[in-house]
């Protein structure tokens, strides 16, 4: 990186000058920099005392009177500089704020709409040649035809409901601009899938990422690009189990679909078999454990120190019951 040295002693406005120069290489907005440099200039040129003045290049005095006018010049601008700098950075930071926030209140009111099935309402949310991109689904072109599918689609069975949930903590906004104005922002993140089906409880089906771009119109945002991707099943978040927790809920079980179940430890992770079938069971906490590829969660059920018995849960709801022999 460069360092640029700065000579008190050198002409006051070519001072100033490079002290914009090196702000605006700081700026992430040309409309900041500008106010930057007003803010600057006023400060200079407010107060008469500011002004600079060079002498005759002739005047003997010429080097000291230059010296200690760009100096005074100089302090003042240190003395200000800060109250500048923590002016600009909070222009950024409501600019941002304030368009992450309506970003956001649309993005939430659209998938309200879309877990109600309320398609009459989608239309208020899209550009008429919005697109949509889905890794597994395809493309759909037009808010005609986007929404036709939704009503066949997702709001076709009333056995069958799908909601969507943002992850917390993975949405963030980004603004579109062509030189100093705003014409867009995409939103992205990861988002989870519920499914509800003839009165069940709802479970957990699925997890992607999206990257919504929403476009400014005659004062308006809507959606114009929805893009959903890598759709996979639902994850669970895995942790490092103790051995000794692990063998504690090693032994032989008993189902009464399968029969004889039996459960041993495999390095990190249990190993569960019944019949002609082996499941990896993955801990997500001490007693409660899941399979990858599929919802399953085995959660023991613990009597003192010994397991009681293993609870089998898919897709949230109760698919075994296995006891604990010995």
């Amino acid at each position: 990186m460069t360092i640029m040295k700065l000579d008190l002693c050198e002409p006051g406005f070519y001072q100033i000058k490079k002290w914009l120069v090196l702000f605006r290489l700081r700026a992430f907005h040309f409309r900041l920099y500008k106010q930057a440099r007003n803010l600057f200039l006023i400060i200079i040129f407010a107060n008469p005392n500011l002004h600079v003045k060079y002498p005759s290049p002739s005047n003997q005095f010429f080097e000291s009177s230059f010296k200690t006018t760009c100096t005074n010049v100089m302090k003042k601008i240190f003395m200000y500089l800060p109250a500048v700098l923590f002016t600009i950075t909070t222009a950024a930071q409501t600019s941002q704020e304030k368009l992450t926030a309506e970003i956001l209140h649309l993005d939430s009111a659209f998938w309200n709409t879309y877990n109600n099935c309320d398609t009459a309402a989608f239309k208020n949310y899209f550009t008429d040649d919005v697109e949509f991109y889905h890794d597994k689904g395809g493309i759909t072109t037009t808010a005609a035809s986007l929404i036709e599918s939704l009503n066949k689609n997702l709001c076709g069975n009333s056995n069958y409901r799908l909601r969507r949930e943002a992850v917390a903590g993975t949405v963030n906004v980004y603004p579109m601009q062509k030189g100093n104005e705003i014409y867009g922002a995409v939103i992205s993140g990861e988002h989870l899938f519920y499914i509800t089906t003839d009165g069940k409880p709802e479970f957990l089906d699925g997890q992607a990422l999206f990257m919504d771009l929403w476009l400014l119109k005659n004062g308006t945002w809507k959606m114009a690009r929805i893009i959903s991707y890598n759709h996979h099943p639902a994850e669970y978040q895995e942790i490092e189990a103790p051995p000794e927790k692990l063998d504690a809920l090693t032994g032989s079980y008993l189902s009464p679909q399968f029969g004889a179940v039996s459960v041993e430890r495999k390095d990190s992770i249990l190993l569960l078999k019944a019949g002609n079938e082996t499941y990896n069971l993955y801990p997500k906490s001490y007693t409660e454990f899941f399979t990858k590829g599929r919802d399953l969660v085995f959660k023991f059920v613990m009597s003192s120190s010994k397991p009681e018995k293993i609870m089998v849960y898919e897709h949230g709801v109760v698919a075994d019951e296995v006891i604990y022999q010995k």
